[in-house]
C-alpha cells in the first residue's frame, strides 16, 4: 500500500506530531517513509504542515505536487490546499472548524469529521490530531492501527508517556467514526 498525505491547519493542533507518527508506525511496518514538517515563522497559532509519503519501495523525494490524500484542520487550510488534491484523491477534514468545502470538486472522496466534538467527548480537546489520524489510517489502511499506537511509545518524549493512554483512545474513536459513518473504501 502506497499512499501520499498531505496534512495542515494551525501551530499546536498536532500535526507535526502525527505526521512523524504515521512515518514512524509505517518503517515499523517495513514500509518506506519521508516525513517533511513545514511551519510558519509565528511562535504560536501560525500556520503548521506537513508531508508524509509512505511506500513499499525506495522514496526519491519527500516533495509532492499534488498529494493521494489530505488532513484538513481549520477553514483556512482548506481555502489553500483543497484543489491540490490528486483526482480519485482522499480529504479528509475537521467539520468542526471547516463549514466552506468547495462542492466542484466530484473527484475526489470527502470526510467530515467533528474531530473537535469527538475530542472534546474524550476529555481532551487537545486529541483531535489523533482522532484524525485514526479516521485516516482505518480509512486507507496505510498503517495498521496497533502499529500506530506501538509508534506512540517511539516517538513521544519520555515526559509525554502518560498521554498515551488519551491517544489511543483518541486512535480508536476516529477509527470508529469512519467505520460507523459507512465511509470505509471496500
Amino acid at each position: 500500500m502506497n499512499d501520499n498525505v498531505f496534512m495542515a491547519g494551525y501551530g499546536g493542533q498536532g500535526i507535526l506530531l502525527i505526521g512523524n507518527l504515521l512515518a514512524c508506525a509505517a518503517i515499523l511496518e517495513n514500509k518506506n517513509a519521508t516525513y517533511f514538517p513545514a511551519y510558519g515563522p509565528e511562535k504560536r497559532g501560525g500556520a503548521a504542515s506537513c508531508t508524509v509519503i509512505v511506500s513499499g519501495v525506495e522514496i526519491g523525494s519527500p516533495v509532492m505536487g499534488r498529494p493521494d490524500s489530505m488532513l484538513l484542520f481549520n477553514q483556512l487550510a482548506m481555502d489553500k490546499y483543497f484543489e491540490r488534491i490528486a483526482s480519485g484523491g482522499l480529504c479528509i477534514y475537521n467539520s468542526c472548524l471547516i463549514e466552506d468545502v468547495p462542492q466542484l470538486r466530484t473527484d475526489i472522496r470527502k470526510i467530515a469529521i467533528p474531530a473537535n466534538a469527538l475530542a472534546v467527548e474524550l476529555g481532551n480537546a487537545r486529541l483531535v490530531n489523533m482522532v484524525m489520524l485514526g479516521a485516516y489510517a482505518t480509512q486507507t489502511g496505510i498503517v495498521a492501527m496497533d502499529t500506530l499506537k506501538a509508534g506512540l511509545d517511539a516517538i513521544l518524549p519520555e515526559r509525554n508517556k502518560g498521554f498515551i493512554p488519551g491517544n489511543i483512545m483518541a486512535l480508536d474513536c476516529g477509527a470508529e467514526y469512519v467505520r460507523k459513518a459507512g465511509v470505509i473504501k471496500d
